[in-house]
């Protein structure tokens, strides 16, 4: 009779958690994998993607005191500067599923 899983551990999609040890880990010890969508359902996934866009993408830091500053700056600013891009981008609109879709072992 299979073991059936009594746990299943929630991923989220980074790429060290698909090798095959770990999927066969998991396995072994009944552990069902679910992985979220990339960036769908992580907050904090969409404000490192808008920080990166606002203060690092086709930007050139000479020291990283100053790399450092402009991120420290752009966080600064997301409460009043940035606050309504991110309510918008913040929002937790989140995907429902009528059936789980569980990654098979």
């Amino acid at each position: 009779m299979p073991l059936e899983a009594l746990i299943t551990l929630v991923l989220d999609n980074a790429r060290y958690q698909k090798c095959q040890l770990v999927w066969a880990l998991t396995k072994a010890l009944g552990i069902e994998l679910f992985c979220l969508p990339a960036y769908n359902l992580n907050l904090i996934e969409r404000l490192w993607k808008f920080v990166k866009k606002k203060c690092l993408y086709s930007i050139y830091y000479a020291n990283f005191k100053d790399f450092k500053q402009a991120i420290s700056e752009c966080l600064a600013q997301t409460n009043t500067t940035y606050k309504t891009e991110l309510d918008s981008l913040l929002a937790l609109r989140f995907q429902t599923f009528e059936k789980s879709q569980i990654m098979a072992l």
